[in-house]
């Protein structure tokens, strides 16, 4: 079966603002979403790049904060093996205006999950960076929860995607953090012929394909977050959708399913002690 699919990354350069704290950022929001509440996601994070090493950093993918000094995002979006590159802010709201609750922190190494390949279709769309400082907890932070291995969420089931990705398809760009519902669609119906096929797999998670909500281009490595066991947790990461508009029905967004990779993300901090 062939189809067309495309990485919910982007780097889109704006017009440079003069700001405190080295606060230069240019974005490429969620299709279908609306401005999330001030710091309702603290685990949210933008991971920006110094893209032509000229002091300008561009916000290119979401992430979540699993840790004081680590963070997780796609493996798609690591477009550099120089660790020396990226900034991750957490504690953000608007990307253009400096609040005083985010914190800049550098990174100190990048871990892609040693299966992935390139080809998102195959999966293993996951990354972890160790940050070169540990953040504090300001009230603005806080370390997200993840899954039980192996997890499942049933079909239907209601999330939540957030990002800075665009809102549509002719390149409206969020200053402010966006989100809204999502539903998920179980792995038997995505993954049918009239959905994504054999390129939805058992460690991908389906959400959306209404027509309305997705994810879409600067989304990248965010979270999927879902209230299961009484907390809200990560439980994908987010990954690709179709070429050409975001939010088309019955090809929903897809996300790295976390549940199927704890045991190596839990083997990845064990090497810290």
């Amino acid at each position: 079966m062939m189809m067309r699919l495309v990485a919910l990354i982007a780097v889109i350069g704006l017009a440079r603002a003069e700001t405190p704290f080295n606060h230069d950022v240019h974005n490429e929001r969620v299709i279908g979403g609306n401005d999330a509440y001030p710091h309702s996601w603290k685990y949210q994070i933008s991971l920006q790049m110094n893209l032509h090493n000229d002091g300008y950093y561009y916000h290119m993918c979401g992430g979540s904060l699993i840790g004081v000094d680590y963070i997780m995002t796609a493996a798609h979006c690591i477009l550099s093996d120089d660790a020396a590159v990226y900034r991750v802010v957490v504690g953000e709201h608007d990307l253009y205006t400096y609040e005083g609750t985010e914190q800049f922190v550098g990174v100190e190494r990048i871990i892609v999950h040693p299966a992935w390949n390139n080809d998102l279709g195959k999966g293993n769309d996951i990354a972890l960076m160790k940050l070169s400082s540990p953040v504090y907890n300001n009230g603005f932070v806080e370390i997200a929860n993840m899954p039980a291995s192996n997890q499942r969420l049933p079909n239907n089931f209601s999330c939540h995607i957030t990002g800075w990705g665009l809102v549509d398809f002719v390149g409206t760009i969020p200053d402010i953090l966006q989100e809204s519902p999502i539903a998920v669609v179980s792995h038997p119906i995505c993954s049918t012929y009239e959905w994504w096929g054999s390129l939805a797999l058992e460690t991908m998670i389906c959400a959306g394909g209404d027509g309305v909500i997705s994810g879409c281009q600067g989304d990248s490595g965010g979270p999927l977050s879902c209230f299961t066991d009484g907390e809200w947790r990560v439980h994908g990461v987010v990954s690709y959708g179709p070429a050409g508009e975001c939010n088309q029905y019955r090809k929903p967004t897809v996300f790295t399913r976390v549940a199927s990779f704890q045991d190596w993300i839990n083997s990845v901090s064990r090497l810290d002690g």
